[in-house]
């Protein structure tokens, strides 16, 4: 069911003044929620500048996939220091429990398909004893109510999204995911890299199985995802 926006505005508790980065890989995705903010003149290619309150946001829309949202990640995170950075974005979820349009907090995330083949069997870089990192989880999450209510998920970002009832299943097995994006573990691995305080909140915009965009409620994550991330800043 899709929230009200009144209710992202009821009594904000702002604290301290924070700067925010707000990443996302297609504007649609934030759309709402910069309709909800002021604008402000920036000279910096990289981002655009907002304002919420008392806090600086500035927003940056990588693109889709892990290689662009890797890169552009950290070459903002490198030119500017931030408090907190969110990665928002919708995902598919492999949980029926976690039904289309939820907000979920990814707590981890992994990089599905770094390994090797070896016949019908998937080796990861930890069996491979390869150096590198595949798995990322968020130790120290940012310090908000709004963030603690949403369900604390695991995830997977690949490179081409699942809809082929074998090759879900396989990765169903092989990890457990709760949830698949296409840019979640980059965004975390650039965080991680420069020591910041990051959540990735995503809303579930279909069921992980054969492509059947006619079951997915796009229009209804987003929304959600728009409310839930005002609240979010209101806290910050």
């Amino acid at each position: 069911m899709a929230q009200p926006f009144r209710a992202a505005f009821e009594a904000p508790r702002y604290n301290l003044s924070v700067r925010i980065l707000l990443v996302a890989a297609t504007d649609a995705e934030v759309s709402q929620i910069l309709e909800r903010m002021y604008s402000t003149p920036t000279e910096d290619a990289c981002v655009d500048t907002y304002t919420h309150g008392p806090h600086e946001i500035d927003v940056l829309i990588t693109g889709v996939g892990m290689v662009a949202t890797a890169a552009w990640c950290s070459r903002a995170l490198a030119q500017t220091t931030y408090d907190l950075a969110l990665n928002l974005g919708v995902c598919g979820s492999f949980d029926e429990f976690i039904e289309p349009g939820t907000v979920v907090h990814v707590t981890s995330d992994r990089l599905a398909e770094l390994g090797a083949e070896d016949g019908e069997q998937f080796l990861t870089l930890e069996e491979l004893d390869l150096p590198g990192a595949s798995e990322f989880v968020n130790l120290d999450p940012p310090s908000n109510p709004e963030i603690d209510t949403l369900p604390a998920v695991s995830g997977i970002t690949v490179n081409t999204v699942h809809g082929n009832e074998r090759t879900i299943a396989a990765v169903a097995e092989r990890f457990r995911p709760q949830v698949e994006s296409m840019e979640g573990a980059a965004f975390m691995s650039a965080c991680l890299i420069h020591k910041i305080q990051f959540a990735q909140v995503r809303a579930v915009s279909n069921l992980v199985e054969r492509r059947n965009r006619e079951s997915w409620k796009l229009a209804e994550a987003i929304h959600n995802l728009s409310v839930e991330t005002l609240r979010i800043i209101n806290h910050a």
